[in-house]
């Protein structure tokens, strides 16, 4: 399949069919692109829609919300605290439907203090990376049936950042993955976050190779003003900026920054994508490095990640 050069214009109010039939699952549902996505999404009339969370009462607004104009989408709120793999586990016990046609997999933290989650890995990978694996783990037998349904477009996106290429020279550091990793002291929080955004892109690109009825891609939001970015302390503020900015990128609000996920998810025709590749706003097939692009890599990550899941009661 060819690659996408150039941007795609893309609205999600006309460019998205009709999505009657369809189960989706949004990760970080309640607030910033998870919500605004959600949003668009039930404007097409999907069957249902699971979204995640930790704010119970944001998560029911939401759900009011999309009842009052879009009455006939299902809608469920699943709490989960995303530093605590047993909490997330807990949560996708809940996913009932006999079918899942698209995984987003949204939520995530960025330049948070040296911490350990509560299951002892590195906070940003916890959450960015092992959370999600989790969730993947738990759905992927439902990918797969779907998949293997006439007529399906099962399809896994999964958000990254263009902080990705501020990995470790190793892409990941097993190693020290369950410390704080305290010691990568020069530009450490864009190490720690790096690593974590270079593991989505490893773990969608794996998911690609190893189950290719199911597309799946990562993608680069943008820099957008939800609270990831606009709680940042104001000199950690301006790097995001000027880091962006170098790499040819501005700073849009949600309305915008949302696009590129909708446009993977549902918006782009399934010949227009590429399965494992990365996605730039909007719709542009962006370049990796040799770390980002190793399928050794790719294998180590996936055997790794099973190994540390099995774990969780």
């Amino acid at each position: 399949m060819p690659a996408i050069s150039g941007f795609v214009n893309f609205n999600p109010d006309k460019d998205i069919p009709s999505l009657q039939g369809r189960v989706i699952f949004v990760t970080g549902g309640t607030a910033g692109l998870g919500r605004a996505s959600v949003r668009a999404l039930a404007k097409h009339d999907p069957t249902h829609i699971y979204f995640t969370g930790r704010n119970e009462q944001a998560g029911e607004a939401l759900i009011e919300e999309i009842k009052k104009t879009n009455p006939s989408v299902g809608m469920s709120f699943l709490k989960m605290d995303m530093t605590s793999l047993s909490s997330v586990k807990k949560a996708c016990a809940q996913f009932t439907h006999d079918r899942l046609d698209i995984l987003m997999c949204n939520a995530g933290i960025m330049d948070k203090p040296p911490a350990l989650s509560e299951d002892g890995f590195e906070i940003h990978f916890a959450v960015n990376h092992l959370a999600h694996g989790m969730i993947i783990q738990q759905v992927l037998p439902v990918l797969q049936r779907t998949a293997d349904l006439p007529g399906s477009d099962v399809r896994v996106v999964v958000l990254t950042s263009s902080g990705w290429r501020a990995h470790p020279k190793n892409g990941i550091d097993f190693a020290t993955i369950r410390t704080k990793q305290e010691d990568l002291t020069l530009l450490g929080f864009n190490l720690r976050y790096g690593q974590s955004k270079i593991a989505n892109i490893i773990y969608a690109a794996e998911i690609a190779r190893r189950y290719p009825k199911i597309m799946a891609v990562s993608i680069h939001p943008g820099v957008v003003t939800t609270d990831l970015v606009n709680n940042l302390p104001p000199m950690r503020k301006a790097f995001v900026y000027g880091a962006n900015w170098m790499l040819g990128g501005g700073v849009v609000d949600e309305s915008i920054g949302r696009l590129n996920q909708l446009w993977a998810a549902a918006g782009a025709k399934r010949d227009e994508l590429v399965n494992g590749a990365y996605y730039k706003p909007v719709g542009v097939q962006g370049k990796l490095n040799k770390t980002a692009m190793s399928e050794e890599l790719g294998r180590e990550l996936w055997s790794w990640t099973d190994e540390m899941l099995a774990k969780v009661a």
